[in-house]
């Protein structure tokens, strides 16, 4: 299976769990280690279209608040399979990287996810809070 990922934390988790799998990564796809082998693609924001389209992938992996609309369309309609995630709460990023790695890959459930589950299930909730979570600057961005 080739697959290319527009979104650098599923790219991470992709290559992790099925080495060699991906064919294609945006340029902000930096981990792991070792990622020098996909062909770069471009932005998560300003992918080259044609440039995966000839990397004739499997799989596209995207999301809907990373990537753009029209791009997805565009894949599309070259006749590619696109899975888009979305993930609103922690719980749901479970389901979906579940979804991702042993529904769409049909790798064996990975015992990192197994394992990252547990330790979210063993933590205590501390109640409602507000947080002003930083992911990216120049420009900034934030979560949410």
């Amino acid at each position: 299976m080739r697959v290319v990922s527009l979104v650098p934390s599923l790219t991470e988790a992709v290559a992790v769990s099925a080495p060699g799998l991906l064919a294609g990564v945006t340029d902000w796809c930096t981990h792991p280690a070792g990622l020098g082998e996909a062909r770069r693609i471009g932005g998560t924001k300003n992918p080259d279209v044609r440039a995966v389209v000839e990397l004739r992938p499997d799989l596209v992996i995207a999301n809907e608040e990373e990537n753009r609309a029209p791009d997805l369309a565009e894949l599309r309609a070259a006749g590619l399979e696109v899975l888009v995630t979305e993930i609103r709460d922690l719980p749901q990023a479970f389901s979906e990287l579940d979804r991702l790695l042993v529904g769409s890959l049909g790798l064996e459930r990975p015992r990192w996810l197994d394992r990252a589950e547990e330790a979210w299930a063993a933590v205590e909730p501390v109640g409602d809070l507000a947080a002003f979570v930083p992911i990216w600057r120049r420009p900034w961005m934030v979560l949410g």
